[in-house]
């Protein structure tokens, strides 16, 4: 490792970070998890350093800015490989990495960082390497929420790796069967009894403290993080990930809950992207799927209208903090804004804006304070607490909700 190769990473996602709401109204671009670990865990881990952020204003007080002498900028929608991080290693001082027209990375000094915050455009003036020149080097990209599902099985084959390379697995107990050609790792503390594992179609990484309960039967790529529970019978069919301290049960398929979140009961899950402090009450249901087999349409916050997705399995984007009641049923590509709640017969529609109250028979605003409220308590049971900076950006995404900004 070159000992003169900066430690200090700043990411950034540009315009993008717009494409991807309803999930980044409360956090950068490089705090979504694909794989195992979040967009800002890879870097660090690839490059040996510790990551902050440029970010939306609103945002900026959760989530500040660390800027040093010698600093790497990272566009987080890139996610990294070995080939790419090697690219970038090789970068001096005021040079960068582009694709096209399309900043990747710098290698910035203080001042440079100065005037690439004043004008944007003026990363055109730094020696650039374009990776569009190496044929052989291909990327993976995040710049729409779906793309968390779609690209999940690589990233979490890559992550895997990353985690567990040189390092030996705890044991697993003899009252589980395991088939297939990857391996399991479990780390220190997991409990795994009586469950049912197929690694054909990838590996499954079993998080810190985290408890899988008798009868689950799950097929990898999987991914259960640090202090994540599944429920007793859970199926899951990968690649899927459940973040950290999760709970989950029933049949979930091709999906990511980031963190935090729960889907405790029966009820299918599939191409879908769960925010963080989520709830999927019991038996909610999500299709993936239309009945006349053609591409899913999402909504959009920046055509501010039905996108097409290209993909024929879509099923529910939710924003954190959001909830759902019994036996709610979400249509084909459901996209859920941040602190909903979603209750009552029917399907609702396709598209939730933040604070929405309701269902199929209509929404009503969410009041902020309730919001808030149960966003402490959800919290609370986890010991963990809402930060004024954590109330501020609800508070601005309600406000900018009602002026229908967003």
């Amino acid at each position: 490792m070159d000992n003169n190769f900066p430690t200090n990473l700043i990411l950034f996602g540009d315009d993008n970070w717009f494409h991807l709401l309803p999930l980044t109204f409360t956090k950068p671009i490089c705090e979504l998890r694909i794989g195992i670990l979040t967009i800002r865990e890879k870097w660090e881990m690839y490059l040996g350093g510790k990551g902050s952020f440029i970010t939306q204003d609103y945002l900026a007080e959760k989530y500040p800015i660390h800027i040093e002498k010698d600093n790497i900028l990272i566009n987080s929608t890139f996610l990294p490989s070995v080939h790419l991080v090697n690219y970038l290693r090789q970068l001096n001082l005021n040079e960068a990495l582009l694709v096209g027209d399309e900043l990747v990375a710098a290698r910035l000094s203080h001042n440079q960082f100065d005037s690439l915050s004043e004008d944007p455009e003026s990363f055109r003036s730094l020696k650039g390497i374009d990776l569009l020149m190496e044929p052989a080097l291909t990327f993976t990209r995040v710049t729409r929420p779906y793309h968390i599902f779609e690209h999940n099985g690589e990233e979490l084959e890559k992550d895997f790796q990353l985690l567990t390379n040189g390092r030996k697995t705890q044991p697993l107990s003899d009252t589980n069967k395991v088939i297939g050609k990857n391996p399991v790792f479990i780390e220190e503390g997991a409990t795994v009894e009586c469950c049912f594992i197929n690694t054909n179609n990838g590996p499954v990484y079993i998080g810190k403290n985290a408890l899988l309960m008798e009868g689950c039967m799950v097929r990898g790529g999987l991914a259960v993080c640090e202090g994540s529970v599944l429920k007793m019978g859970t199926k899951i069919y990968g690649p899927t990930t459940i973040g950290p301290y999760c709970k989950v049960g029933g049949e979930i398929n091709n999906s990511v809950l980031q963190a935090n979140s729960n889907k405790g009961h029966d009820g299918y899950l599939g191409n879908s992207v769960i925010g963080e402090w989520c709830n999927l009450g019991a038996d909610t249901n999500t299709s993936n799927l239309k009945n006349n087999y053609l591409p899913v349409k999402i909504w959009s916050y920046v055509k501010k209208g039905f996108d097409d997705t290209g993909l024929q399995f879509c099923g529910l984007i939710m924003g954190d903090h959001s909830k759902s009641g019994i036996n709610t049923m979400f249509n084909t590509g459901t996209v859920v804004g941040v602190a909903c709640n979603i209750f009552g017969d029917g399907f609702p529609r396709t598209f939730i804006p933040s604070f929405s109250w309701g269902g199929a028979s209509g929404f009503t605003s969410h009041q902020l304070k309730k919001a808030i409220e149960t966003a402490e308590l959800v919290m609370m049971r986890r010991n963990q607490v809402l930060s004024e900076a954590d109330k501020n950006i609800l508070n601005y995404i309600f406000s900018e909700n009602e002026n229908n900004s967003i």
